[in-house]
Parts: structure tokens; sequence; C-alpha cells
């Protein structure tokens, strides 16, 4: 069975088809600049990557590039589109509604809409490449699969914001937490390294990017996250704030900043890009760091700080702690960032084995010494293949 996974972005889709069951990936690309003059499409097949510059007016056309690569004589790896079983899409907001995946049918697509206001950028977007995929391949069952479902477990203690209730009840103003696809399949995949079924296991999972988000999985369940109504909650980010005393906004207000002046300044250009005054990437503020800047090493060191806080607060959480995750481009990637966040740790049970957290990088594999009795684990994330499994499931 065939399935083509897409996220779809407001000037991009990204894409993979599967295989399924086998889990093979048999292309895989991005398309950019839609709506530009020239659009851009990276695909590759047989680890093969090929370039193709055309015209993609709008994401609709830019299905049909897709489509195209995909049964190119020369580039393809399926003869016609009828190969393609199913369509599974990545959909950022699904509300209190949506707490698993699902076929999508005239009723889903008017949530996803409702639901925009709580995502503009991307909700809308997703919207737009599930009705692009309906038109292309019209009679395929499309699934939408949800960041926020996995979080829908979250307890109303850990949800409801102490707002006056009625904020909650009129405008669904409550914690809802992101990154759920890739929350879930590395606590699934921990369950595995662990020896365990996923409902007997206990981990906190660190998805680490340039959004970064933290989940205590207690069980198999989430029941508490570090991202709340919006992806500014939580941890330092690239160029997200994370946690902050909210009263500072009025402060800032007083002295002259707009609503859209504090909106960019918390989303755009705080965190470690704010801290450090010279990047949001984290290979940059290693190199600027062991340079001797004192602010790229102070970002990194706030990074660390707040990962460890959430650390500690989520093993009261979770009660039993079984394993820590790593995961994302920074999780995946940075050996450092690892041992100085699990560092000082030992009370809970954590002890980093200096030599295997070196080495593993980009790939999957456990990081704590065999006396460890919470294993540390990289897992990188899959959340395309994640996708497509609740895909196969529910359409098979």
């Amino acid at each position: 069975m065939k399935i083509l996974v897409i996220n779809a972005g407001s000037s991009s889709i990204k894409y993979q088809l599967f295989e399924m069951p086998a889990e093979k990936v048999l292309a895989k690309g991005l398309l950019e600049k839609i709506g530009e003059e020239t659009s851009k499409l990276t695909h590759t097949s047989d680890t093969k990557e090929h370039k193709i510059e055309k015209r993609a007016a709008d994401h609709a056309a830019g299905m049909k590039l897709i489509l195209d690569a995909l049964v190119d004589p020369t580039v393809g790896v399926i003869k016609d589109i009828s190969e393609i079983n199913a369509v599974g899409h990545r959909v950022v907001h699904g509300g209190e509604e949506f707490t698993d995946s699902c076929i999508i049918n005239e009723h889903v697509i008017g949530s996803i809409e409702r639901f925009a206001d709580l995502a503009p950028l991307h909700n809308p977007p997703n919207l737009t490449g599930i009705k692009a995929a309906q038109t292309a391949l019209p009679g395929v069952p499309q699934a939408a699969c949800f960041d926020t479902a996995f979080h829908t477990s979250l307890p109303q203690t850990a949800f409801i914001y102490a707002l006056p209730y009625e904020i909650y009840e009129k405008y669904r103003v409550r914690k809802y937490g992101f990154h759920g696809t890739s929350h879930k399949y590395v606590a699934q995949r921990g369950a595995v390294l662990l020896g365990k079924r996923t409902d007997k296991a206990n981990l906190i999972t660190c998805h680490l990017g340039n959004g970064c988000s933290m989940a205590a999985v207690k069980e198999g369940k989430s029941v508490d996250t570090s991202m709340g109504l919006t992806p500014l909650e939580g941890l330092v980010m690239g160029t997200r704030t994370g946690d902050f005393d909210p009263a500072i906004l009025f402060y800032l207000s007083d002295k002259g900043y707009s609503v859209n002046d504090l909106n960019k300044m918390c989303n755009k250009a705080s965190g470690l890009l704010g801290i450090s005054g010279v990047s949001n990437d984290m290979r940059n503020l290693r190199a600027q760091a062991d340079a001797g800047n004192k602010r790229a090493q102070l970002a990194i060191d706030i990074f660390c700080y707040r990962i460890k806080r959430y650390i500690g607060a989520y093993t009261a959480v979770v009660g039993r702690l079984d394993a820590i995750v790593f995961t994302g481009g920074i999780g995946e990637n940075a050996p450092d960032v690892r041992f100085q966040s699990c560092g000082g740790l030992e009370q809970i049970g954590v002890d980093i084995d200096a030599e295997l957290n070196k080495n593993t990088i980009r790939k999957e594999g456990t990081i704590s010494t065999a006396d460890s009795r919470v294993k540390v684990f990289v897992i990188p994330t899959n959340e395309e293949l994640a996708i497509a499994q609740d895909t196969f499931v529910l359409t098979k």
C-alpha cells in the first residue's frame, strides 16, 4: 500500500511516499517558493537528488508538480498516480475535538477552518494542502494527523490556566501543546528500547530544534507539555522567549511598545537570538562561545537550565521515571546540550556516559551509563513515518 504524506506550509509542500506496512520511503521532496516567479522542487528517489525549477502558482499547481515527479519516467517511483492508495496530512491544530488522527470529511475540514484562529500561520496552509490533494487525487482516502492530538490526554489540572474560568469557556484559552506527533513517536520508540509496553512506560521527551518542547509521558499518555495555547510558552527556543513574566508586556507597553512590536519581539527576536545577539542556531552559538563570546555561552546556559528545570518538574509529574528522550535538530546533534541539561541529575537516577553521548549524533542510541537507573536515549524523530503509520491504520 502506497501512502503519500503531505506537510503543506504557506509557500511550501514537504512530501514523502511510503510503501506500507514495510515503512519504506520510496521518494521524498520539498517544493518551495509556491506563488513566486520560479518555484523549486527538490525530489529524492533511490538516494539520488533531482532539482526541478518551474513555477507553481498555487498549492494545486504545486501538487501537480509533485505528482508529475513521482510518475516521471526518469526520476519517478510509480507508473501512475492511481498507485497512491491514501494521503496523510500534517495538521497543526485540532483543538479539543480531535484526540487522534482521522479520515478527512467535510466536518473535519470545517473544524480545521474553525481552529485556524488558534494556529493562523499553520492551519490555513495545512487546509490548502488538503484541498489541493483532494482535487489532484479524487476518491483517494485522506487522513488528518494533528500535532495537538497526543496532548488531548492532559488533565484539566495541567491544561487550565489560572485566568477567570469564563475565558476558557468563551474562547477555549488553555494549554494545547504542539509537536505531538514527534513526542508520540519517540515515546513509543523509547518504550521499545526499554523493553516495555507503551502503556507501562514513563518518559520525558525533549523535542529540541528551532522550536522546542517537552512532554511528560505517563503510561504512554501525555500528561503535561511545555508549549501552551501557542508555541511561545515553555523552553527557550531559537527566537521565542519561552516562559517569562507576562507583566513584562504591560511594562513595555507603557514604554511605547505596540502589540505588534511585542508579538514580533517575543516570537521572532527573543530566545537564543535575543540573548546572544548573534544567532538562533545552536551550532553558531557553540562556535561563538568557544571563541569567547560570553553572551553566546549565556544563551546556551539558559537554554540548558530551562530543560533541566522541566526535567525536574516532569519527574515529579510522572512519579517513576524510566527514561529521558532527546530528539529534534538540537536534541539529535548537540551532545554538549544533552550533557549540560542532564548534569547534576544523579539524585533522580540520571547518569550520562560522556563517550556514548559524544558519539551519538544523528542516530538512535543510549547515552546513559549501564548503571543509570533512568535511561537516556537519542531517538531521531520521524513525524512523516508516524503520519504514514496512522494513515495506514485508518485506510487499510
